[in-house]
């Protein structure tokens, strides 16, 4: 069996970017397709869940799914394909885009899927590769190079100053 993570960091940053953009392009996909729904008769079947929401129909609700959740999702697995351009702000953003709008469901419709949790696990796994990527969360990256990590303390060697009394 192939191991995921390999001894080269370098090697695990591309594995986790590279989980990172099918991610992204899994979510915009998956919003377009929900946009496409609002705008059938699909749509048609979620106007008793819309009761006592803002929106009349789906129509809005599935505009903003495919422009800004699917757009947002698009947009940050093009800009992962250069991490080092500045290219993981946009991921970033998607990430949170992505568990706000399922936050946002749950709390306006009141109601629960499974596929709620899909989507929302699919947001901070978005958003666990970015910081990965960033070194926030280094143990992802190169968990396979060291069996521990010992990150230094700024001014480790500095003297603490007293209290003055």
């Amino acid at each position: 069996m192939k191991r995921l993570l390999h001894r080269n960091p370098e090697r695990n940053a591309e594995v986790v970017r590279r989980a990172v953009v099918s991610l992204l392009w899994f979510g915009a996909v998956s919003a377009l397709i929900g946009c496409v729904m609002a705008f059938t008769a699909v749509g048609d079947k979620f106007k008793d869940s819309l009761a006592g929401t803002p929106f009349a129909s789906a129509v809005v609700p599935g505009i903003i799914l495919g422009v800004v959740v699917g757009g947002s999702q698009a947009w940050g697995a093009v800009a992962a394909r250069r991490p080092k351009d500045g290219g993981l702000l946009a991921p970033a953003i998607a990430g949170f885009g992505m568990m706000i709008w399922i936050f946002a469901e749950i709390a306006l419709l009141g109601e629960y899927s499974w596929l709620q949790t899909v989507y929302f696990v699919v947001g901070i796994a978005e958003l666990t590769g970015v910081l990965a990527l960033l070194g926030i969360a280094p143990a992802i990256v190169w968990s396979a190079t060291t069996k521990t990590v010992a990150v230094p303390l700024p001014y480790e060697d500095a003297p603490l100053p007293l209290p003055d009394l």
